[in-house]
């Protein structure tokens, strides 16, 4: 047998040695039946038992998530029993059932493959992976239509092995017999999925979106799974695996090393203090935030809350999801970005018309300004919820001083129907903006005016100032974070803030890569923030960086031409224990 080595998405760090274990999900073959009109009451009646009985099993499956998995991923299956109600289940399949005189399973299929197809074609990997909530609770109704029962293929695992899968669907994750699973690879899936953040919770390194792991890899393959480079290698040789083990041991012990910094300041060894944030993409996210150590949330999205539904959440729905977060994060401050829809993320009912380049068209706050009532029912639920805790507020996307100004308008209109309604909100909330689009940075100085804080969002702003889609494998060399370029427009910002007296932060993927943190020290960042799997990691790192010689690398990567040198530059001049552990 020959060594093969594949590569995929790191979803959650560490090193793992064992033989794979192939899983095949069930498929479901579904045949067509063109129903009587006697039939049509009882072939209703039929759907509506297997709706009911989909919700027991999900109920079941939620008790075993709360004692398993612990209460924050238990919501899964909260979030699963609200998409029952969706207008799929609710009255889609029922008025075809009824109009076009087709069995129930076979039009249930045939939506649920339509909207597989949609969320595939997505570029943003949050709303991708979000459309496995409604296929796992879509093809729990349609086992229970044809009489299938569940699936009980990983609760018979009673041997050490990794883990191979097209994918893992949350039921799937709470049945896993965890004392015998090792690591996860999947064909699919990215950073956001349920395998990574489970996986990160569980503590068991996973590598995903491998795309062909089930195709490549046979059962009994020996692997080695690295989940920090999303490395897997199969059938490695023996002089590979005595490397790894050693390495899987070093990994260990550093891991253990970073639990002594968990609940420390992120303090330069001179002095400097920059506080260290969490990335949250759902509230499953908040425990881990915790257990690392993060200062507060950093960014907050908010689009979850928009997903898998026809209609707009209520305020009281958002005020309720907010509020949670505030009473969470206690003392920490929670910055909740306003909703940023477009692009590739359109949901149905509010795309008005279709848009030839969505990525330079209605998103983001361009979409909030145009729908002032979708914007004010966010609003004011954020108003309300940040008289529970720090809560601050952060419009996305801003290119141009009158949309801060807009924004802020709204925003004050809505404290005044709060405070006239009587109603309980904090005033004088923080107002900060994403500096993601280069016009953005080129008049950091005038926005700073108006606002309390800048975060930067480093993946749009490399996409739209190198005009290249950070998707598209064919550009991929041009989306590069230490291009000259890129770097000027980061210094602009940063200057900007701190010549008005003001903090700036970054939270986009940069901010949580631990070679580039010397360099963003340097330059004099504030905050951080980042995924919470990282956050001990750039901690010690900058307990290990004295901000003196961190300003002595932004300096030089300043006046250097190409992203080559930048690289070279801070390599060759972090401090020799550092250089160790990030190159």
């Amino acid at each position: 047998m020959s060594e093969k080595v594949f590569h995929g998405v790191p979803a959650s760090g560490g090193i793992a040695i064992g033989p794979a274990y192939l899983y095949h999900s069930q498929g479901l073959t579904v045949s067509r039946r063109v129903l009587k009109p006697e039939e049509i009451e009882s072939e209703l009646k039929r759907f509506q038992e297997a709706l009911s009985k989909t919700r027991a099993q999900i109920k079941k499956l939620e008790e075993k998530a709360k004692e398993k998995l612990g209460e924050e991923h238990a919501s899964i299956f909260s979030a699963h029993q609200v998409l029952l109600d969706d207008p799929l289940f609710t009255e889609d399949v029922a008025r075809i059932v009824s109009s076009d005189r087709i069995n129930a399973e076979f039009v249930l299929h045939e939506a649920l493959e339509k909207f597989k197809t949609v969320m595939a074609s997505l570029n943003d990997e949050y709303f991708r992976e979000r459309g496995g909530d409604i296929r796992d609770v879509g093809n729990r109704v349609l086992r229970n239509l044809m009489g299938k029962g569940d699936k009980d293929e990983l609760k018979k695992l009673d041997k050490e092995i990794i883990l191979v899968a097209n994918d893992l669907i949350p039921s799937d994750m709470v049945n896993l017999p965890t004392e015998t699973i090792k690591a996860f690879c999947t064909d699919v899936g990215g950073k956001t999925s349920h395998v990574a953040i489970v996986s990160r919770s569980m503590g068991l390194p996973a590598v995903v979106g491998m795309q062909n792991a089930t195709v490549d890899i046979h059962d009994g393959d020996l692997l080695i799974v690295d989940g920090n480079k999303g490395l897997v290698l199969v059938n490695p040789r023996p002089h590979v695996i005595e490397q790894y083990r050693h390495l899987k041991e070093e990994y260990v012990a550093f891991q253990k090393s970073l639990e002594a910094f968990k609940n420390l300041p992120a303090v330069t060894p001179d002095g400097r203090r920059v506080t260290l944030a969490a990335n949250i993409e759902t509230p499953l996210e908040l425990d881990e935030m915790t257990r690392h150590g993060a200062e507060g949330i950093g960014l907050y999205r908010t689009e979850f809350l928009f997903m898998n539904r026809e209609e707009n959440p209520s305020e009281e729905e958002q005020f309720l999801a907010y509020k949670e977060l505030a009473v969470k994060t206690a003392d920490h401050p929670a910055i909740i970005r306003t909703l940023d829809l477009g692009g590739d993320k359109f949901l149905s009912h509010l795309n008005e018309s279709e848009e030839k380049n969505p990525f330079l068209g209605l998103r983001a706050i361009r979409l909030c300004l145009k729908r002032p009532d979708i914007f004010k029912i966010q609003l004011r639920a954020i108003l309300r919820a940040a008289a529970y805790g720090p809560i601050k507020i952060m419009f996305p996307m801003i290119s141009s001083l009158s949309e801060v100004l807009e924004a802020k308008a709204i925003l004050a209109e809505c404290a005044e129907e709060l405070k006239s309604e009587g109603q309980v909100f904090r005033s004088g909330i923080e107002v900060g903006v994403m500096i993601e689009i280069p016009s953005a940075a080129i008049i950091a100085d005038i926005l700073i005016q108006e606002v309390d804080f800048f975060s930067i969002g480093t993946n749009d702003l490399i996409q739209y100032s190198m005009a290249a889609d950070r998707g598209n494998e064919s550009v991929a060399y041009l989306y590069d974070p230490l291009n000259p370029a890129i770097l000027r427009l980061i210094r602009m910002t940063v200057e900007a803030a701190h010549k008005a007296g003001k903090w700036v932060g970054m939270c986009g993927e940069v901010a949580g890569d631990p070679q580039f943190i010397p360099l963003l020290l340097g330059m004099g960042l504030d905050e951080l923030s980042a995924s919470v799997s990282v956050i001990s990691e750039i901690k010690k790192i900058i307990r290990m960086m004295p901000y003196e010689k961190a300003k002595e690398i932004a300096r030089a990567a300043s006046s250097v031409k190409t992203s080559e040198e930048v690289f070279e530059i801070i390599r060759d001049n972090v401090p020799e224990e550092l250089r160790t552990i990030l190159f």
